[in-house]
């Protein structure tokens, strides 16, 4: 399985086998669509693998083993949708604060609530974002294609490795679907991250002391190390510090610094056409693949119009896009949703003006549809 070769795999097929090329040894999962095929394909190839699958009772019960398992030393992972991402918001929070590395996948379909399962969506862009409460960093990635499906994938692990951290892969109805061909590379191409040990006696671990880097080692249960563990603003032992406003602005500090000192090697984003571009169309996911179309349509009528499709979703690439929006004399925004992506691009084009583009029916955009609002604003 990770041999070099090529072959015709579905977005969900290519998570999971991104998944395990990362290391992926446990998951757990409760079946929703359109995710549930994540979840059957690591039913069948982990357990071949040495690895454990659990089948959940429910959302809650899945991230909640999944977060035992990492602090138990596991490359963890769920998927869900919509409807089960929001269940999960609760021990999404619970991993930020106690620095738990592990990946969560939301294939995103119609909403809200049940909505429609089988039809695809981008509804969750601010969920991912904002969806538990508190002051919190977020990593989330969006693939556009089956292939960088499987390399986000890895991605996604290796950052919440090396940051400790929870990561998003936010992908969607269609793009989980489809089928493409994708190169499966050799094992010893790529660069994979794992969680960074403790050298110190077990006896003097600390398992939230900042040793420079403000990413902890991080031990495992069961190996003998001293651990404490809640969901309470901590000192370094893990021990509640909820009387000390100084430990716990420190904390939540170092929370998003972790992040933000990272920004360069976590944001990744494409470009297309962008060199002399007036007209700069930023999307995610499936549909960058539509506005990458309409782009290619208008450059053969002539309008200069480019692609700014943002990878890592958060944190937003934002100093990229504000170069470009600088120069650009119109900055279009394509997602299928009500306008969640529109809000985000607004923060950093102040300048230029911005024109959103939206469909929320449960179909894919067209690039018909988004060459008609570029030759409206040429």
């Amino acid at each position: 399985m990770m041999k070099d070769e090529f072959r015709v795999l579905t977005g969900n097929e290519a998570c999971t086998l991104g998944a395990l090329a990362a290391g992926m040894n446990f998951f757990a999962g409760y079946p929703i669509t359109p995710a549930t095929e994540i979840a059957e394909y690591a039913s069948e190839l982990l357990p071949k693998q040495g690895g454990k699958y659990m089948q959940m009772e429910d959302e809650l019960a899945s991230v909640a083993a999944v977060i035992g398992a990492s602090f138990a030393g596991a490359k963890a992972m769920t998927a869900t949708s919509g409807p089960g991402f929001s269940l999960m918001q609760e021990n999404i929070g619970y991993a930020m604060l106690a620095e738990v590395p592990c990946v969560l996948v939301d294939v995103m379909r119609q909403g809200p609530c049940q909505g429609v399962a089988t039809v695809p969506a981008q509804g969750d862009l601010m969920q991912a974002r904002w969806g538990t409460h508190g002051d919190h960093p977020v990593i989330a990635v969006a693939p556009c294609s089956v292939e960088e499906t499987y390399y986000e994938t890895i991605r996604a692990f290796n950052m919440a490795e090396k940051y400790r951290t929870p990561v998003f892969v936010l992908s969607d109805a269609m793009l989980a679907h489809m089928s493409e061909k994708i190169r499966i590379p050799d094992a010893a191409e790529l660069t994979i991250e794992n969680r960074r040990q403790p050298s110190c006696p077990k006896e003097d671990y600390r398992p939230y002391e900042d040793d420079g880097t403000e990413i902890p080692p991080m031990a495992a249960f069961g190996d003998g190390y001293h651990w404490y563990v809640s969901g309470i603003i901590h000192d370094e032992t893990g021990f509640p510090s909820t009387s000390n406003p100084d430990q716990i602005s420190s904390e939540v500090k170092r929370l998003h610094h972790k992040i933000i000192r990272n920004i360069k090697d976590i944001e990744s984003y494409e470009e297309y056409r962008t060199e002399d571009a007036d007209i700069i169309i930023v999307s995610v996911g499936i549909v960058a693949r539509v506005a990458r179309s309409a782009v290619d349509a208008a450059r053969d009528m002539g309008i200069k119009a480019g692609l700014f499709r943002p990878i890592t979703l958060w944190p937003f690439p934002e100093e990229r896009l504000k170069e470009l929006a600088d120069r650009a004399k119109t900055v279009i925004t394509c997602e299928m949703n009500e306008g969640q992506l529109v809000h985000i691009v607004r923060q950093f084009t102040s300048d230029t003006p911005v024109v959103s583009v939206t469909q929320n029916n449960g179909m894919v955009m067209e690039a018909e549809t988004v060459l008609a609002v570029i030759k409206e604003v040429k």
